[in-house]
């Protein structure tokens, strides 16, 4: 694939932290607390949605009335478990591409679900510094697969999506990228290429992608 891109826009969890196994970690923990028993699918599907909805949806895919302020309790324990439990560990090749872009004086953004609080505990504040916007889960009123997160970032940077390519990881997250009209690179380090299906291509890794688009 010949890459004429000079700017790209990176989801973190699964895509540059390899977090998402807390997270599901701290999520079947706390819904199990409220008698609700989810699967690694049931989260990993959901990976950069904001967590309020992510409740929502588990509550009524599980017949459990919703109720927003039992909602938010809940999330404000899973983020406190999450914060306990994590490790600092980044998906192999991610830091060494987006330097590398970074010095080629490509223009970077990062897109997440997650609060800003948290993304810049799990971002070193060299990698922090190579993206030039950052869009969290508290900057936008619908997170993904709602194609705001997306928009709001090239908003911020000031182009049209012609321009930038997507790096993500998860299908709410393809579907974000492409409903915002961009062109969207996928990476198998969550799910199988089946749930990926939406993506312009699918990497099993990030030596692959590099190879794969001429970087």
């Amino acid at each position: 694939m010949n890459n004429s891109f000079k700017v790209f826009i990176f989801d973190m969890d699964g895509v540059i932290t390899d977090t998402m196994p807390y997270h599901f970690q701290a999520w079947r923990t706390i819904f199990a607390n409220h008698g609700i028993d989810v699967s690694r699918e049931d989260i990993y599907k959901r990976e950069g949605q904001k967590g309020i909805d992510s409740v929502r949806e588990i509550f009524s895919e599980k017949g459990r009335p919703f109720d927003q302020d039992s909602a938010k309790k809940l999330l404000k324990e899973k983020e406190g478990l999450f914060r306990k439990i994590f490790k600092r560990r980044f998906i192999q090749g991610s830091r060494f591409f987006i330097k590398n872009l970074c010095r080629r004086g490509c223009r970077l953004a990062l897109v997440t679900g997650t609060s800003r609080h948290e993304a810049k505990e799990l971002l070193p504040e060299d990698l922090w510094d190579c993206f030039e916007v950052t869009v969290c889960g508290c900057d936008v009123q619908n997170g993904k697969p709602h194609p705001e997160p997306y928009l709001t970032a090239l908003t911020r940077l000031g182009i049209a999506p012609s321009q930038a390519l997507v790096i993500e990881n998860a299908p709410f997250g393809i579907a974000s990228a492409k409903a915002a009209g961009l062109k969207c690179l996928a990476l198998e380090t969550s799910l199988p290429k089946e749930y990926l299906k939406r993506a312009d291509a699918v990497f099993v890794s990030f030596k692959d992608l590099k190879n794969g688009i001429r970087i």
